[in-house]
């Protein structure tokens, strides 16, 4: 604000593009996981027989689900927390907490994918 009280332009620039950007990444991030566009490190796990790569990756599925689930949980109860505080963005106080349900709720299908990759992957470790 400047010493009329006016607001610059580009004051909530700033506040624009943050909320932006999370909900961006995560609403991308189910469609990348669908797409096997995510980075993979995979040169150790290539040179294994089939069966040792099956049980390796549905070890790392269910790493990376429970690690999902942990985080759809956090970010429900981190828009909770700013929805009773009344948290909003700094400069032009756009609340916060629609975005942090929002990515809660977008990391959900994240989370079905990785179960639907983890059964896969048993399955070709079972040999089926």
């Amino acid at each position: 604000m400047d010493r009329d009280g006016w607001v610059a332009v580009d004051d909530g620039a700033l506040d624009i593009v943050m909320v932006s950007q999370a909900v961006a990444i995560a609403f991308a991030a189910a469609m990348l996981l669908i797409l096997d566009r995510h980075v993979q490190v995979t040169f150790l796990v290539d040179r294994m027989p089939r069966r040792i790569q099956a049980v390796t990756k549905s070890i790392v599925y269910f790493l990376v689900l429970g690690l999902f689930i942990l985080i759809v949980w956090r970010l429900f109860v981190f828009g909770h927390y700013m929805q009773t505080g009344g948290e909003g963005s700094g400069n032009i106080r756009i609340p916060l907490y629609p975005f942090g349900y929002g990515m809660a709720v977008a990391f959900i299908p994240v989370c079905l994918v990785l179960v639907a990759k983890l059964i896969n992957s048993l399955a070709r470790a079972v040999g089926r």
